[in-house]
């Protein structure tokens, strides 16, 4: 759930100041310039796990920064688990996020929360899909981008970079139904009283 407590803080609970803020948690002003983000997307296949990732990560190239990523897909094609950590910084020398080091935790699939809440590190934020409101959803299926939108409010990476990201990872004719469904994500964040 979305306002739950757990190995983490969920959007709406508990946040420090950095992430009330929007820069991200631990990435405050005097941090060490290789400071890295540690980001991991969960879910079912099919629900846009890797879409997902591949979006922020492209969207982290776009501001410049060093990025790694890696996949696990399960038995995506059937509806079983995948997951996919994203790293990013001025200097990132591995692409998996150790357990229990996930800054950011993005679950598109309710049964999959439990399962990977040892993921987030202590005081990291987790992003449900109970976060976003089925009905507001443009399209069912841009649940991943919605929860995209949430994320881009704690990160240090300009919001234009994602929906420049989404853009080019998505054909022309998905575009308009991603960004309304991405300003959603930033919408109910910011709704959340969580985030400046």
């Amino acid at each position: 759930m979305s306002a739950e407590e757990g190995a983490g803080n969920s959007l709406g609970n508990g946040m420090d100041a950095g992430q009330a803020n929007g820069t991200g948690g631990r990435r405050g002003a005097g941090r060490a310039a290789s400071f890295v983000t540690n980001v991991i997307f969960a879910g079912l296949g099919g629900q846009g796990v890797i879409k997902a990732s591949d979006i922020l990560a492209d969207a982290a190239l776009r501001a410049g920064l060093d990025v790694k990523k890696s996949e696990l897909h399960g038995m995506s094609q059937r509806g079983g688990s995948v997951s996919s950590d994203v790293r990013f910084g001025t200097r990132v020398l591995s692409p998996m996020v150790p357990r229990g080091e996930a800054d950011y935790l993005v679950v598109l699939a309710a049964s999959e929360v439990e399962v990977t809440r040892p993921l987030l590190r202590p005081g990291g934020v987790l992003l449900s899909p109970d976060l976003i409101p089925d009905a507001d959803l443009p399209n069912k299926r841009s649940l991943n981008v919605a929860l995209l939108g949430a994320l881009s409010r704690y990160l240090d990476l300009p919001p234009e970079a994602m929906l420049d990201a989404v853009k080019a990872a998505l054909p022309e004719r998905l575009h308009a139904v991603n960004a309304a469904a991405f300003q959603l994500g930033r919408k109910v964040a910011a709704g959340q009283g969580t985030i400046s």
